[in-house]
């Protein structure tokens, strides 16, 4: 698992939120841009160095970047004055790979962060690159794209606070979580069902809409089996291991999920603009 995990990451740490920076404007985001490839490389070597100060001093550097980019979001709020459902969504996404950069230098330095075992400081690792920054960029990126309605809002105000839920659970109690993971639950498939009916729609070619119907109907699974492991922890039923949710969930998410979608996003972002249908004269017009 521990190996599966590590190349998750990697793929969270150079592609996926590299991805994911591109798609959001703004002035102060350019130089973290230019400086992210290092910080990968930091983190990505952190991931398989021992235990100890090296290692420890690599994933400082990734979370020295993490917390660059979560200076953006305070930044981003002044410049910008608006709590609309969408931009909440972005600012979550620029705050949240920061927790996972602390993450990741308490488990190589071998401390138990607020008490938590190593074990799950790694898998906090993956799940805020994942679950923190794709999931909730995504989520206001659809509610965007889908027309800013009640669903869309619904759905980026969900997935922040879902996320949130589950952080907060993590210091409460198992139950906790289980509402957390209830709510992100919800919302994510909301992304996907306005992924699939509306914005996969909007597709400009059979490569990006494919990749957007991926990303929809994935949610459906890996999101599932998240409610699985989160109810069975805190009901004491039969659940995946932890191992099981890496190789299903975590794999999922990051490949079927977070890639196809942020790729799909890109695509429509550079694809020209579509021709609008020319207007049909009115009855008076045609016989004006």
């Amino acid at each position: 698992m521990a190996v599966l995990v590590q190349l998750i990451v990697m793929l969270g740490m150079f592609v996926v939120i590299p991805l994911g920076l591109s798609l959001i404007d703004g002035p102060g985001l350019a130089r973290i841009r230019g400086i992210w490839p290092l910080a990968a490389a930091a983190g990505s070597l952190a991931l398989w160095l021992p235990r100890g100060p090296v290692a420890t001093g690599c994933a400082a550097g990734y979370a020295a970047a993490t917390l660059a980019l979560a200076v953006q979001a305070p930044r981003r709020l002044a410049r910008n004055r608006s709590l609309a459902p969408a931009e909440i969504a972005t600012l979550t996404a620029l705050v949240t790979p920061a927790i996972a950069g602390l993450a990741l230098v308490a488990e190589r330095a071998g401390h138990r962060l607020f008490g938590f075992g190593l074990d799950i400081l790694a898998l906090t690792v993956p799940h805020f690159h994942f679950a923190g920054f794709a999931a909730a960029l995504i989520a206001g990126l659809v509610c965007r794209g889908s027309g800013g309605g009640r669903a869309g809002r619904f759905a980026a105000l969900s997935v922040p606070v879902g996320t949130l839920l589950v952080l907060a659970g993590y210091f409460i109690d198992d139950w906790a979580e289980l509402a957390g993971a209830l709510v992100l639950t919800a919302g994510m498939w909301l992304v996907g069902l306005l992924t699939w009916r509306d914005i996969r729609a909007t597709g400009p070619d059979r490569t990006t809409r494919a990749l957007l119907g991926c990303s929809a109907v994935v949610l459906v699974a890996t999101m599932l089996l998240a409610l699985s492991w989160a109810l069975g922890e805190a009901t004491g039923l039969p659940h995946p291991s932890l191992a099981w949710m890496a190789a299903t969930h975590g794999l999922g998410n990051a490949l079927g999920f977070a890639l196809c979608a942020l790729l799909a996003q890109r695509r429509l972002r550079a694809a020209p603009p579509q021709p609008q249908p020319a207007r049909t004269a009115t009855l008076k017009e045609r016989h004006a």
